[in-house]
């Protein structure tokens, strides 16, 4: 069903993809049906973290488990040109997810796209590290797709023991109970920010087409809010803005005579 709807949206029958199947599977779909970007590397996942009040952008968050420093320069591009057109976020702060904050820390791949960034057009703040993702002092995190899904899943898991505890806390005791009725509407808000229902789910950016990966576990308004995403990044030409902003940052790749756009 994911390569029919797939094929659905290359044919023009359809305006974006919306998956709450595998990752790889959509994913897989995507590149052979929706094909890349002229230019473009690789796709990359990027999602939304659940930091409340302080949408951050971090891709990649599993497409590639490895990658060279010019596909950490695209994700930037690609990460602040959606920040830009589908959060109103004007000059998106973008960093980059390493070991240190001194522009020489990290892999070497990891130093050599933070010299490509430091010398581009884009509000580049340089290095952040893992502390520093919910701290909501960049707009976009850019990172491989390896460590981008790990830093996910630990801050999920984290959330889910975290609204547990508190949670149990609040029944604990009859005391504890009755605080738990007098704070009940900011715990819920505080919930519903923290859920990834709320996100809707990643994006795939770097395609020729819109493509939403809903979370496997998408509550009935995960799936609605997956699917308002996928709208929205529509109306604002997500696809396109997102090509201009490679182009303006002398981001793309060259093609070699005779390559074929979608290919390896």
């Amino acid at each position: 069903s994911i390569a029919r709807a797939a094929a659905a949206v290359a044919a023009g029958r359809a305006d974006a993809l919306v998956s709450a199947g595998p990752t790889g599977a959509a994913l897989a779909a995507s590149v052979v049906h929706l094909k890349r970007l002229r230019g473009v590397h690789r796709p990359a996942i990027a999602v939304l973290l659940p930091v409340p009040g302080k949408p951050t952008l971090m891709l990649d968050a599993g497409a590639s488990t490895e990658v060279r420093p010019e596909h950490l320069v695209q994700f930037a591009y690609l990460g602040a040109a959606f920040m830009e057109a589908v959060h109103g976020i004007e000059r998106p702060r973008v960093g980059l997810l390493s070991v240190g904050e001194e522009p020489g820390k990290g892999t070497p791949d990891v130093v050599a796209a933070h010299q490509r960034l430091a010398a581009g057009p884009l509000d580049f703040r340089g290095n952040v590290e893992g502390g520093d993702l919910t701290a909501g002092s960049c707009d976009v995190v850019v990172t491989d797709g390896f460590t981008g899904n790990v830093a996910l899943k630990t801050m999920e898991g984290t959330v889910r023991t975290v609204v547990g505890a508190i949670r149990d806390a609040v029944r604990s005791g009859p005391v504890s109970s009755i605080g738990g009725l007098l704070i009940r509407g900011r715990l819920g808000a505080l919930r519903r920010a923290l859920d990834p229902n709320s996100a809707g789910g990643a994006i795939l950016l770097g395609l020729r087409h819109v493509v939403v990966i809903a979370h496997g576990s998408s509550t009935a308004e995960g799936v609605a809010q997956a699917v308002r995403v996928a709208g929205r990044a529509v109306d604002e030409q997500v696809v396109d803005r997102t090509r201009a902003a490679l182009e303006a940052g002398d981001a793309l790749r060259s093609s070699p005579a005779g390559s074929v756009s979608g290919q390896p």
